[in-house]
């Protein structure tokens, strides 16, 4: 992936996109950019956490109820990770997508995702009548 360019455009404190103002404009655009980074961020922070966490784990507990609750709370935390790990690669891409000005447009329909779903997820790459049809389909082929 290609290094990200910060836009220079600077966003007042209170801004939040409005369905009144055109769709991706700049302001719309550097304000999802920032909400992407700051999710980024804090992924990075939790993960290194956890990472931190898990290796100050060596010490074998004598008790095997310890142990065992000991163990769970480290599959725990790897489940974590790696969930993290998969939506720091999503946000990766949404970033990807706000340079190449495709970000937020939904990837079946080319049609703009709307402002709460984004809001809600914004690493979201279809409208939700897409996921929604998506979802179904899977569904379909999952019960066959």
């Amino acid at each position: 992936m290609g290094k990200i360019k910060a836009m220079n455009v600077t966003l007042a404190p209170d801004y939040k996109p409005s369905k009144n103002e055109e769709f991706m404009n700049p302001l719309m655009k550097e304000y999802f950019r920032q909400k992407l980074l700051s999710w980024r961020g804090e992924l990075l922070s939790e993960s290194n956490e956890t990472l931190l966490h898990l290796q100050e784990g060596g010490v074998q507990e004598p008790d095997i109820s310890d142990r065992a609750s000991i163990e769970a709370d480290r599959a725990l935390e790897l489940r974590t990770r790696d969930r993290a790990r998969k939506l720091i690669s999503k946000i990766d891409e949404a970033m990807e997508r706000i340079e190449q000005g495709e970000y937020g447009y939904c990837e079946e329909t080319s049609e703009p995702i709307s402002l709460s779903r984004l809001e809600a997820r914004p690493i979201a790459t279809l409208s939700i009548e897409a996921q929604e049809r998506h979802e179904r389909m899977e569904k379909t082929h999952r019960d066959d």
